[in-house]
């Protein structure tokens, strides 16, 4: 079973200023609130007795993953292809105004590229496919918690965006619901 648990609040405060512009953003820490969310997720007892945790490699993730870590007293693993939906899936920086098009592009296509149309961002099933790649290669572990991002959770379990701190199960062999 997969405990997929999105990160903590982010402090952007510093967003587009020092080395926090274009992808830079990633590095942004949790915010004092975030840090606390997390710590409040590790007292859930659906974590307790995990084999390993999984994280992103986006700070907001790692972060997340060293809060539990030292909380539940488990190893952390970096999975780069954890990380968040892409604005641009050929790994080209899109600033802000742009980024935020094809987020909204995203959301109003559901995350599926339009009818004979293609789009520069990251379509929803090659989101799903590289985070289900990952798991798989830990599927003989019983209990694996995965620190990431909500499009990353939501892409995977085709639900609602996640809560900060949210824990969402997620069994790799059920039958995925596809009439959502």
């Amino acid at each position: 079973m997969f405990y997929l648990v999105r990160h903590g609040k982010t402090d952007y405060t510093e967003r587009n200023t020092k080395i926090y512009q274009g992808f830079g953003v990633n590095l942004a820490p949790l915010s004092i609130d975030g840090v606390n969310e997390i710590k409040d997720t590790a007292k859930d007892t659906r974590l307790h007795d995990a084999d390993i945790i999984l994280s992103s490699p986006y700070t907001r993730a790692l972060q997340t993953a060293a809060i539990l870590s030292k909380e539940l007293q488990l190893e952390i693993i970096v999975e780069t292809d954890l990380h968040e939906w892409m604005a641009n899936k050929n790994y080209i920086y899109e600033p802000d105004d742009r980024a935020e098009l094809s987020y909204k592009e995203y959301i109003d296509f559901s995350g599926v590229y339009p009818t004979s149309s293609e789009k520069n961002w990251e379509d929803s099933e090659k989101l799903r496919n590289r985070a289900i790649a990952v798991l798989k290669k830990y599927r003989h572990c019983n209990k694996v918690i995965v620190a990431c991002h909500g499009m990353l959770i939501q892409s995977i379990v085709n639900s609602v965006h996640p809560d900060n701190g949210a824990i969402v199960e997620f069994d790799l062999d059920a039958p995925r619901d596809m009439s959502c």
